[in-house]
């Protein structure tokens, strides 16, 4: 199969030619935007990450070209028109579980490194600085942590929280684990979760009702000083109300590994430019704020399983063979 892949950098390059086992595949450095589409011309398939754009005029023009295979190398598919797919006869084909302990590890290591000030720490002693005035932190044993979204990766952090750290965690989405209730995980609403948690992690997909499912509402019912995680989906988190919030020490810091806007900042070396994005710039002005650029999946392990199991989706589409848990259709209705 001709594979056109979108937003490739070195390392996509490296991890997928080591897996190949035939396809032709076209390393494209440009993200996927309506006026990159034409790049794929005569491809059978292209390959994009988190930010590219699969709207449905970019659909439109992928089909013209020939186009008739969506491989997602990422979980969320969020960034897709399923319905402008199925229209078009696109198959969509997702990696839903690559490396669910990478997540959840740098959930926990964004999570300690704020609450105990270690990268503030790391700053600091590089400038000869080694006081601990402003580096207070608090025990994570006995407090409640929040973690919304118990699927492959959440079920790991709230495994961690309570069996790792004895944190009492209470826990929601739609299809409560059995395994962490038996573990002492209460599951409960947002609501309840926003009202008692210390901390909150989220770990949920990107859909129409979680946007923004951290909002000025929602922050409104949280206990002075909440910590809160992302390493999901940017959308989740009112950008506006955080900053709000963190003004008025309704929250106490901040861990992000993605952002709404992210699209035009992340994975790219900004360090001569001018930050464009105001309300990412207002955000890395805080001190009890810790923003990485969507690196909670980057390890060896995570970069080598999602390049096989999207090489394998390609081949099973190729053969006409089901694709499993990879299909990704529009939903009912």
């Amino acid at each position: 199969m001709r594979i056109a892949m979108f937003s490739t950098k070195p390392y996509d390059r490296r991890s997928f030619e080591a897996a190949n086992d035939g396809h032709d595949i076209a390393y494209l450095e440009p993200r996927l935007a309506p006026e990159t589409a034409p790049l794929a011309a005569g491809a059978q398939a292209i390959c994009v990450f988190v930010n590219d754009v699969v709207s449905a005029p970019v659909l439109q023009a992928l089909h013209a070209g020939g186009t008739r295979t969506v491989l997602l190398r990422c979980a969320g598919f969020n960034n897709v028109d399923l319905r402008e797919a199925e229209r078009l006869g696109i198959a969509v084909a997702r990696v839903p579980a690559y490396s669910p302990h990478a997540v959840a590890e740098f959930t926990i290591g964004l999570l300690l490194s704020l609450v105990r000030g270690i990268h503030r720490a790391y700053q600091r002693t590089r400038d000869g600085n080694f006081a601990l005035e402003g580096l207070l932190g608090f025990d994570l044993h006995g407090r409640t942590a929040g973690v919304i979204g118990t699927g492959k990766i959440g079920a790991l952090v709230a495994r961690a929280l309570a069996a790792g750290f004895g944190c009492r965690v209470l826990a929601h989405d739609v299809r409560p684990d059995p395994e962490l209730l038996a573990l002492g995980v209460t599951y409960a609403d947002p609501q309840r979760i926003a009202a008692e948690s210390d901390i909150i992690t989220l770990h949920c997909p990107l859909t129409p009702e979680t946007h923004h499912i951290i909002r000025a509402e929602t922050l409104a019912l949280a206990k002075p000083g909440l910590i809160l995680v992302n390493t999901s989906r940017g959308g989740l988190i009112d950008a506006e109300a955080a900053i709000e919030a963190l003004k008025t020490g309704r929250l106490g810091g901040l861990a992000i590994d993605v952002y709404e806007q992210e699209a035009d900042v992340f994975f790219e070396d900004l360090s001569n430019e001018i930050l464009g994005d105001d309300l990412l710039a207002r955000l890395l002005t805080f001190p009890n704020v810790l923003v990485t650029g969507h690196q909670a999946f980057f390890t060896r392990d995570a970069l080598r399983a999602i390049a096989e199991v999207t090489l394998g989706n390609a081949t099973l589409i190729e053969a006409a063979r089901p694709l499993g848990a990879s299909e990704v259709r529009a939903p009912a209705g």
